[in-house]
């Protein structure tokens, strides 16, 4: 898949702590994104040494004990990784397709989007989680969970142009956005492979052919 952060440094900070909360919970919110951002480091590293409780809490500087007061075991760290890179490659696709416009002017902000170069930090990690579902049915179910969220945005853009269709007295011609939607979601997640190996493959312009010419050929009835 294609992301949009470079890397780490353009993370979102951590929300602030809601005001009125006792001390001890502020403290404990920090000591919860101190562990997540370690265990982010060790799954989008190389650490001969594994990726453990143990090691997480060493790296974050918190006792291991605190480790498990916060996460009963590895798995839950891996699921709140998950989570915690949401508003880094899925966020910001449904801000693109929800926004006002047109499909061709949300198409091209979702092209625009899409067509950065993924973080290097943030390609392994997805590497890792993918890694981590193959031998774990929570952090599968989690991961296939947000890339059914991911997908879900391609579907609804060809559902705006399906609607401007039958708004035009066309009835959507046929266009079936469910079809159109997850053929661009493959193509980028193909797109991304490529760039994730160092390939030029001009990311940016072949988004933009695919859905022109698949928005063409649904109008035509093709």
């Amino acid at each position: 898949m294609a992301a949009v952060a470079k890397d780490s440094g353009d993370r979102p900070a951590a929300p602030p702590a809601r005001a009125g909360r006792p001390r001890a919970s502020a403290k404990g919110e920090q000591t919860r994104a101190r562990l997540i951002a370690a265990a982010r480091t060790l799954l989008a590293g190389e650490a001969s040494e594994g990726f453990t409780t143990r090691n997480v809490a060493a790296l974050s500087g918190v006792s291991h004990g605190m480790c498990h007061y916060h996460f009963q075991d590895r798995t839950d760290l891996v699921l709140a990784v998950i989570e915690d890179i949401r508003p880094e490659w899925i966020t910001p696709l449904e801000a693109a397709v929800r926004a006002p416009g047109p499909f061709a002017e949300r198409a091209e902000r979702v092209v625009q989007l899409l067509g950065r170069p993924e973080g290097p930090e943030l390609s392994h990690l997805h590497s890792a989680l993918h890694w981590q579902a193959l031998n774990d049915t929570r952090v599968r179910a989690s991961l296939e969970t947000e890339y059914r969220r991911w997908r879900a945005c391609f579907v609804a853009l060809f559902q705006v142009l399906a609607d401007e269709r039958d708004e035009g007295g066309a009835r959507g011609a046929g266009l079936d956005p469910r079809s159109l939607g997850l053929a661009v979601a493959a193509a980028v997640d193909g797109l991304a492979a490529m760039d994730s190996l160092g390939a030029d493959g001009g990311t940016e312009s072949i988004l933009r052919t695919l859905i022109r010419t698949l928005a063409a050929g649904a109008g035509s009835g093709a």
